[in-house]
């Protein structure tokens, strides 16, 4: 229960919680490692400086429900290693898990470092957040899947380059212009589309500028899923790649 304790503890200086629910709790992270779900701690020396906490779900899948780690360590990548280690080791296939669109950071991880592919624009899904990086904005979300013995997954847990230029002939159906959503052309086989640098620092410092981004992408990323094209990669660590399929 301590390290529990620690893992929530870290959790909530990530998200600072307040006087909202949090994403998980000691007891329920309890109740999950023991019946066999996936809870799991980072330390270095004596620290614990990353958690992870999924639960096995339909489709031969562990659902990773909340991971956070200390920035700029590589801690995240690592206990995604982990986590991907853990499921093979069961016979799972595969990895899900809900991230903001508009988080450049996390999208260039999920895609370009760990080669996850988003699969689904999930509308609104948590409802309203009162945590310190969500507060005042919708929370539209995309569910992630990682294939794990996919050729490029392997590559990139090999630590593999997997940085990639937007494609030729691409075109950049919602660009950035002066911090701002500009929309352009979606008829093309391929096109780009652009998030912000920094979603979080925007919101604090123009909120109308942060809802302009979030229903800009919630059209454009999301219309474009609707309709069956597929996100092959997140390009020059700006823009998602959508292809007609």
């Amino acid at each position: 229960m301590p390290e529990l304790e620690g893992v929530y503890t870290l959790f909530d200086d990530i998200w600072d919680f307040g006087s909202s629910d949090p994403p998980i709790t000691m007891e329920l992270m309890r109740a999950l490692s023991h019946a066999g779900g996936y809870v799991a701690g980072a330390f270095d020396g004596g620290r614990l400086v990353g958690g992870s906490v999924g639960f096995l779900a339909a489709g031969n899948a562990l659902h990773s429900h909340v991971t956070g780690s200390v920035a700029g360590r590589g801690i995240g990548f690592e206990l995604k290693q982990h986590q991907r280690r853990w499921a093979l080791e069961r016979g799972l296939t595969r990895i899900t898990w809900t991230y903001d669109p508009l988080v450049r950071r996390n999208a260039h991880f999920n895609l370009a470092k760990l080669g996850a592919r988003p699969v689904e624009y999930l509308p609104y899904f948590y409802g309203v957040m009162e945590d310190a990086i969500n507060q005042g904005d919708e929370s539209d979300r995309l569910l992630a899947s990682w294939p794990l013995t996919a050729p490029h997954v392997e590559a990139l847990a090999r630590r593999e380059p997997g940085d990639a230029p937007a494609p030729e002939g691409a075109v950049v159906a919602l660009a950035d212009e002066g911090g701002r959503p500009a929309l352009g052309p979606v008829d093309a086989p391929v096109v780009l589309v652009a998030v912000p640098p920094d979603i979080q620092a925007l919101r604090r410092a123009d909120k109308g500028a942060g809802k302009a981004w979030r229903h800009a992408v919630r059209d454009v990323l999301g219309g474009l899923m609707a309709e069956g094209r597929k996100v092959t990669g997140f390009a020059a660590k700006s823009y998602y790649v959508v292809e007609s399929m």
